[in-house]
């Protein structure tokens, strides 16, 4: 039997692991014709609250698997830029220190997969996907003099009540796991669905002889999920370290410093603080930057001085054949030359 400390420390780490499991549905849900509720069964990562929703809700499971799909690779395009690129999210349902430990990087996943499955399950309403929901409802606000409400608007209600009922039921079931990362990841998948509502906007389309736009219809409508991802990020680098401390008659996240301001609902939290992800450390989660590609002319984190940690970078020659001189030719296609150019590449030492 191992020392009591590490065997509480790995439990901790499962039942906070158990949370995010769905998004491994990309390998395991992703062939099932989900018409028959046993279908569940197959499915890895689902904890008993997730597996009733799903045979009540056979219907949206579609919906959930494109969650995970887009969760998994709008991360990583996110985070391209990064010395930390999201690449550990691909283990799912099996993952590292990295997204185990309260990190930065953790609260950024939980908080993108709670937003994404909303967004999935909104807009398939809208797309007629759903058989019990359809548009979303009329706004309440008064249109303007120059629009008329109409169209079908994402159906937001529904999807954030689903949502929230699929992503949070691993944090309220489970036993495992200190109630200090239960309350963090229960905050941040919070803060993504609301930054998800706050995205909600009116779209219009033009009505009238020759594209006049003498007539728009108006609905509120959701950007893509990119767009969630990049107002996420922003809030990843604003986060704020906390504690859970008993204030009151009940515990609390509070920001660990003392000069630090009280944390708002669309704050993004951790408890931890990550690694520089510079060196490979299996223990921390850090794959490292070597063999990373970097920006020679670049100030931000994918120049070759942070990318590389000051390790310096290798340059390489490449030639890549483009299409050009492409053109036009009535009717309706287009011709285009092969040109061949020399690039260069700078990768990490």
């Amino acid at each position: 039997m191992g020392h009591p400390s590490a065997v509480a420390t790995l439990l901790c780490q499962l039942g906070l692991s158990m949370a995010i499991q769905w998004l491994g549905l990309t390998e395991s849900g992703s062939g099932v014709a989900w018409n028959e509720s046993h279908h569940c069964r197959l499915l890895a990562g689902l904890v008993p609250d997730q597996f009733q929703l799903c045979r009540r809700n056979l219907e949206v499971m579609h919906s959930i698997v494109r969650a995970a799909r887009q969760t998994k690779s709008v991360c990583q395009k996110t985070f391209a830029d990064m010395r930390w690129n999201c690449s550990s999210i691909q283990r799912a349902p099996s993952f590292g220190p990295d997204l185990l430990k309260g990190t930065r990087e953790s609260a950024f996943v939980y908080a993108l997969a709670a937003a994404a499955v909303s967004h999935s399950i909104a807009q398939a309403c809208t797309s007629g996907e759903l058989p019990l929901c359809s548009c979303g409802s009329v706004p309440s606000e008064v249109p303007g003099s120059d629009f008329r409400w109409g169209g079908c608007g994402d159906n937001l209600r529904y999807g954030l009540q689903l949502g929230t009922a699929f992503a949070d039921s691993p944090l309220k079931s489970s036993k495992l796991g200190t109630q200090g990362l239960k309350a963090m990841n229960l905050h941040n998948n919070a803060a993504g669905r609301q930054v998800l509502s706050d995205s909600l906007d009116t779209k219009c389309k033009c009505h009238g002889v020759s594209g006049s736009c003498s007539v728009k219809t108006c609905w509120k409508g959701l950007p893509n999920l990119d767009e969630i991802a990049s107002d996420l990020k922003s809030k990843y680098l604003a986060a704020i370290r906390v504690t859970h401390r008993l204030i009151g008659p009940r515990k609390q996240l509070i920001p660990k410093e003392m000069d630090v301001r009280p944390v708002k609902e669309t704050d993004l939290v951790y408890l931890i603080n990550s690694p520089d992800y510079c060196m490979p450390n299996q223990q921390l989660g850090s794959l490292g930057t070597q063999d990373r590609q970097c920006n020679k002319t670049s100030v931000s984190s994918d120049s070759c001085n942070l990318m590389c940690c000051g390790r310096g970078y290798n340059t390489y020659t490449e030639e890549v054949v483009e299409r050009c001189h492409c053109k036009y030719h009535w009717c309706c296609y287009v011709v285009c030359k092969k040109c061949r150019r020399k690039v260069e590449r700078y990768v990490c030492k």
